[in-house]
């Protein structure tokens, strides 16, 4: 059979995650749960260093998959919203986060957000997507959350860093594919640039990108608390 193009991303995650461990694997690269919390609490921590966490927040995260990071984050915020375009993963992660009731799950398009109300969230991170999607839908979503925080409201990013060794190790692995052969989820990268120019064309304020432990660049901002002059 052949398989869904990338962009379209439901069904190619769908497909991804029939299984809670197929749905693992196919995001992280590993299935050991301890490897997969401890990410979770590192990935915590430099939320915590970035955008910050607050016990008022209402936060959102953008592709939530098993609800791995929703998990370890609940008990510190006021409400945790996990969007994903895959309801297997949907469904994976309402079993995870069982008897966290500050937790909310909305299955998406894959091209907005639509189902959240503007202006109604404090921060929102989208983690480990962006290696999944075309540049134009990464894009997208940096306008989603926009729209989507409140004035004052901060937002988080990241990819894979084509300019670091391991990402143009990445990059060679899937050039090495025939076209027709390449799998819809392989991972593409971002450099430092995409990033600042992505957070400062969608109408970011104080936006900070940086590289992180030879393999990511990440970025962060905040929406001004009045809209832009004309």
């Amino acid at each position: 059979m052949t398989p869904a193009p990338r962009s379209n991303y439901k069904a190619v995650w769908n497909t991804l995650s029939q299984t809670q461990e197929s749905a693992i694997l196919h995001v992280c690269g590993y299935v050991d749960e301890l490897r997969f919390c401890n990410d979770a609490e590192d990935t915590l921590g430099l939320l915590r260093g970035t955008i910050g966490l607050r016990a008022d927040d209402v936060v959102l995260e953008i592709g939530c998959g098993v609800g791995r990071l929703g998990r370890v984050m609940a008990p510190f915020v006021k409400e945790w919203i996990g969007c994903d375009v895959s309801s297997n993963m949907l469904r994976h992660a309402q079993r995870r986060l069982l008897g966290l009731a500050n937790t909310r799950l909305v299955e998406i398009s894959g091209y907005d957000l639509r189902p959240i109300p503007d202006s109604s969230v404090d921060a929102v991170y989208c983690t480990a997507v962006f290696m999944h999607l075309e540049e134009w839908d990464r894009y997208s979503y940096v306008l989603e959350a926009m729209r989507m925080l409140k004035p004052g409201g901060r937002f988080y990013c990241d990819n894979a860093d084509l300019e670091s060794e391991q990402g143009w190790r990445m990059f060679e692995e899937g050039r090495r594919f025939r076209p027709d052969e390449r799998p819809p989820q392989i991972s593409k990268c971002s450099t430092v640039p995409e990033i600042e120019t992505f957070l400062k064309r969608a109408g970011f304020k104080d936006v900070r990108v940086e590289r992180r432990q030879n393999l990511w660049v990440y970025g962060w901002a905040v929406k001004p608390e009045q809209p832009s002059s004309p």
